[in-house]
């Protein structure tokens, strides 16, 4: 397939890379063969493998965003995996609480995508791999399901508008999974590792999409039924 990433002497920047799946995707593309992973955070931490390479990179400061991407020139695959939860709901749209996550999620993962692309397409198009969630095909997360939603849309836009260039754009979507930001959360997890596996292997297969649990390949399948199969509290209403 002409659309397969070989991780194996890729050069691969993952944003939010000290979180918790952050951290396996750094590891694994390692593991894969990896020439080269820049490890990229707000606050980047130091790495035991001389291949990393720590770059600070803010996904919501477009200056930030640029300055790492004149620093990693030679970026073949790029994983948009910063991400944050803060509980903002979307009842409250004028609240700073819903507009600082979409400034995370949303925007500042466009702001990658768009910086990055062109760094792409100078190495041969390589891949863009979106992380998103179940959660953007159900809204039970609220403000976090609205801004899954958002780059849902966005990355099947990308898909069109990259491919020119020659670029996987690739979406993960996942549910609960064993992480920080899923700390406060009673209900069975993912493994980060069988989920980042998983990723990969899809880059490799060249998939547009990846579904990494039974609950996402659920929610997907269910989305051509009547909206009351995914909610069924309007039934009970």
């Amino acid at each position: 397939m002409s659309n397969a990433i070989d991780i194996n002497g890729a050069v691969v920047l993952v944003t939010g890379a000290n979180g918790g799946l952050g951290q396996e995707f750094v590891s694994q593309a390692l593991a894969l063969g990896a020439a080269k992973v820049y490890a990229s955070a707000r606050t980047p931490r130091e790495w035991d493998d001389a291949r990393v390479v720590p770059l600070a990179l803010d996904v919501t400061d477009p200056e930030s965003v640029a300055l790492a991407a004149a620093s990693a020139q030679d970026v073949t695959v790029v994983i948009n995996n910063a991400g944050a939860s803060n509980g903002a709901s979307v009842a409250g749209t004028g609240t700073q609480a819903l507009r600082d996550l979409f400034d995370v999620n949303f925007f500042g993962a466009l702001t990658v995508a768009d910086t990055f692309a062109p760094v792409l397409k100078t190495n041969g198009g390589g891949a863009l791999l979106n992380v998103l969630s179940v959660l953007s095909w159900l809204g039970i997360g609220d403000g976090y399901s609205a801004t899954k939603a958002a780059l849902w849309s966005a990355t099947n836009t990308q898909r069109v508008q990259l491919a020119d260039q020659g670029t996987l754009v690739t979406s993960l979507h996942l549910g609960y999974t064993d992480t920080p930001m899923t700390a406060g959360v009673d209900a069975p997890k993912n493994d980060p590792a069988d989920v980042v596996a998983q990723a990969y292997a899809g880059l490799a297969a060249g998939s547009y999409e990846i579904l990494a649990d039974d609950v996402s390949r659920q929610v997907k399948a269910g989305l051509a039924a009547p909206v009351e199969a995914l909610y069924p509290q309007l039934a009970a209403s």
